[in-house]
This record gives C-alpha cells, structure tokens and sequence, in this order.
C-alpha cells in the first residue's frame, strides 16, 4: 500500500471516529466516510461500544421550522457557514467543527441541546439540496433557517415573536399530600 492511499484510509478512520464520538448514525458515516459499511459497523461497535441503532434518518423539514429547532439550527447553521465562508474550511471539518462549537456554547449556557449531530447533518444537506434558505429577521437582524423561495421581506424570527407557548413548561400536577395517598 502506497503512503498517500495509507494516510487517506487513516483520514477517513480518523473522521468516522470523531463522528461516532459527536453521535453519528451508521447513515451519516456511510455517506461521509469513504470506508466500508462492515468496517464502519466494526469501528462503530469499538468505538462506542454497543451497535449502531437501526431506523431511518429524519427527513421532515417541518421539525427545523418549529420555534426551539429553529432556533437551535439557526444558530448552528450560521457557525457552519461562517466556517466555510470566513476560513474557507472544507465542508466536513467546518460541519464538525461547528457542532462542537454548538456542543460547547449549550453546554456553557446551560441549556438544552435540541440539535443532535444526525439533524445537524440532515440540516446541511436540506441547504446543499436547496431545500432551506437563511432569512434575515427584520426586527433583530439574524438570519434564521427558512423554507427555500419563501418571500422573506417582512420576516420576523422566533426570538423576535414566540408563539404563544414558546419557553413554557407544560403545567405540573401538584404533589399529593401524605394524606391523600
């Protein structure tokens, strides 16, 4: 085996690992990752220890236009796209790159990670095939995962205007006393 095909081979192991450590699906790697499918369910296995789940992708667009999704995706997104535009990285390291970056900002805010890698990566690809575009809210000046050829002059994010029940927690039942129970 020749050096560059053996340093190639290792790329390509070294980023289905890194993928599997972020919570790839074996679907995810079978599409980025030129190793095959036996291979990638061996170092999947290793790597995570357990088998990768079985099902298929999500595939709805309708999931990244409700309110948190479309939060969580709009602020991924744009990571990933000044990635690839502002340092000119290569799509793969700007996507990794990114989602850890949104790992990182959730986990240091506290909040709920919403977006796991497989949406993510499902997300990238809705923009490749020219399923979403970015729309800039007029109120705050963000721009914000939209459906694609939506008029967007008078766009208003969700930020901007929540639905009604946005943030809301569903209303608890209170606890019994001792003495109802």
């Amino acid at each position: 085996m020749t050096t560059k095909k053996l340093l190639e081979e290792l790329n390509q192991v070294q980023l289905a690992i890194e993928l599997i450590e972020l919570g790839a699906r074996l679907q995810v790697l079978e599409s980025e990752v030129s190793l095959n499918r036996g291979r990638l369910v061996r170092l999947y296995k290793e790597v995570s220890g357990k088998s990768p789940p079985k099902g298929m992708l999500p595939f709805s667009t309708d999931w990244f236009m409700t309110w948190q999704p479309n939060v969580h995706s709009s602020f991924f997104y744009n990571i990933y796209a000044r990635l690839r535009e502002g340092q000119k990285l290569e799509r793969m390291q700007a996507f990794i790159k990114a989602y850890k970056l949104y790992q990182e900002h959730i986990q240091l805010s506290g909040e709920e990670e919403v977006l796991a890698l497989t949406r993510a990566w499902t997300l990238v690809r809705f923009f490749e095939s020219d399923m979403f575009q970015l729309s800039k809210c007029n109120c705050c000046g963000l721009n914000f995962v939209n459906h694609a050829h939506t008029p967007d002059h008078d766009y208003m994010c969700g930020v901007c205007q929540p639905p009604s029940r946005a943030g809301k927690p569903l209303k608890q039942k209170p606890l019994k006393s001792r003495k109802e129970i």
